[in-house]
């Protein structure tokens, strides 16, 4: 029976830039997507959600490149008079999925009432903004969005700022992250 005896050291690099592609870590090639997700509390125990084609989801938008989470945030919910009630940055979030980082600020509003909701429209025309009973939004939202709105909600109750990376929630928000 063969046994290796030499210690087996790893190929040089590839000149070929499509391998080097594929083997890199994402931040080598491809640039994270980064976006905004907006906590809406109606009263003491109601969420603002957009219901797009019958699923439900969270009021979310894209930040695009020099834009700020807040400047986006105001692109997510049209109608209020002149901008959003924003309050702060409650949450961020980061997935690695398998070639992309994924960040998503959770940002959050003063509570409105159903007059004030009722103007509002969201980005996307196919869904229609609704207020739905805290509870409801948590029981229809996937894993990764039950986390992160559960999350976003301690923290606006207790004025933290928590970082979620890979299903787990840290305290503090990692400095590169910080976006204001």
């Amino acid at each position: 029976m063969p046994t290796i005896t030499e210690p087996v050291t790893p190929a040089a690099p590839s000149a070929d830039p499509i391998l080097a592609q594929k083997t890199a870590s994402y931040e080598s090639w491809r640039p994270p997507v980064i976006g905004v997700s907006l906590l809406v509390p109606v009263g003491p125990d109601s969420l603002v959600v957009a219901d797009l084609l019958g699923t439900i989801i969270v009021p979310t938008g894209s930040v695009h490149d020099g834009q700020k989470p807040a400047e986006a945030a105001q692109d997510v919910l049209r109608g209020a008079s002149d901008s959003l009630p924003l309050l702060r940055c409650v949450a961020v979030s980061c997935v690695q999925l398998r070639r992309r980082k994924v960040i998503t600020h959770m940002l959050a509003t003063e509570s409105m009432t159903r007059e004030d909701v009722g103007r509002l429209s969201y980005r996307d025309p196919r869904a229609d903004v609704r207020v739905l009973p805290t509870t409801r939004v948590v029981d229809s939202l996937t894993a990764g969005g039950r986390q992160r709105v559960l999350v976003a909600l301690q923290a606006l109750a207790t004025g933290e700022t928590p970082y979620i990376e890979g299903g787990v929630v840290r305290r503090s928000i990692p400095a590169d992250l910080v976006q204001e």
